[in-house]
């Protein structure tokens, strides 16, 4: 399968710590492939090195055949991919489909100054950027709570807009950092359902996720990280019986 993204050799160290150790892995168009591990583990600062937030000690990142490792935030995004956090961000005071717009900023031409001037061809894109954020919400199908303050609505609502937010920036490479954080099981479930759905539209899939019923539920391949190094990488089935998964993160019994 051809890869989207690889990592190849990544190391990152804070001071005494190293947080990221020689981690390669990759992830094939189409998949949705997790990463999973105890807390400290360095599964965030995987997704930081990742998506550009921390630049890498050493090591690579390549996106669509491009070398993105030490690249912008924003310079990534153009490029095609889009993440989430583990702590929902959305912007208060706002929509749920304002803030599903401010996604599209990297796929917009107005600059400030045509904004200001209020030229005619601006109106046409501010339609064309509301239309597809009301279509993602309505794909996420929160459709009918477009109009609701994004920060006043159920937890698994939030989560729902914050990914809409991502899709908006039409990544085709999506990070989600925990997405199933803080959400009861009944939310999970529709937060898992949600993913898939994400999938089938054509957008890989790469997250980080301490719940393991979901992980199992929709992962095509598992990356296990430990204390900053990758101790396997198989599908769920193989990993849920990997001696030393078992041993350094499950425990006694299986998932």
């Amino acid at each position: 399968m051809t890869p989207i993204l690889e990592v190849q050799n990544l190391n990152r160290r804070f001071g005494g710590l190293q947080a990221v150790s020689e981690v390669s892995f990759a992830v094939a168009v189409g998949q949705i492939k997790a990463v999973i591990g105890p807390n400290g583990a360095g599964k965030t600062t995987l997704f930081n090195l990742i998506s550009g937030t921390i630049p890498a000690d050493s090591g690579q990142v390549i996106f669509n055949g491009q070398e993105i490792q030490g690249k912008q935030p924003w310079q990534i995004a153009t490029a095609g991919m889009a993440r989430t956090y583990q702590n929902i961000k959305l912007f208060p005071g706002m929509t749920a489909l304002e803030n599903v717009m401010v996604g599209r900023h990297c796929r917009t031409t107005a600059g400030f100054a045509a904004g200001m001037l209020n030229l005619p061809w601006t109106w046409k894109e501010e339609r064309e950027i509301r239309e597809k954020s009301l279509e993602l919400l309505e794909l996420l199908e929160i459709g009918d709570l477009a109009q609701v303050e994004a920060t006043s609505l159920a937890f698994g609502q939030q989560r729902a807009v914050e990914f809409a937010r991502a899709l908006a920036a039409e990544p085709s490479l999506l990070l989600l950092d925990e997405p199933a954080a803080g959400l009861n099981m009944h939310e999970t479930g529709e937060v898992a359902r949600l993913i898939s759905k994400i999938r089938d539209r054509g957008v890989t899939v790469l997250l980080v996720e301490h719940d393991m019923s979901l992980v199992m539920d929709i992962s095509d391949e598992i990356v296990v990280l430990c204390f900053g190094q990758k101790i396997a990488e198989d599908v769920p089935t193989a990993i849920q019986h990997n001696p030393e998964v078992i041993r350094i993160y499950l425990g006694d019994g299986d998932v």
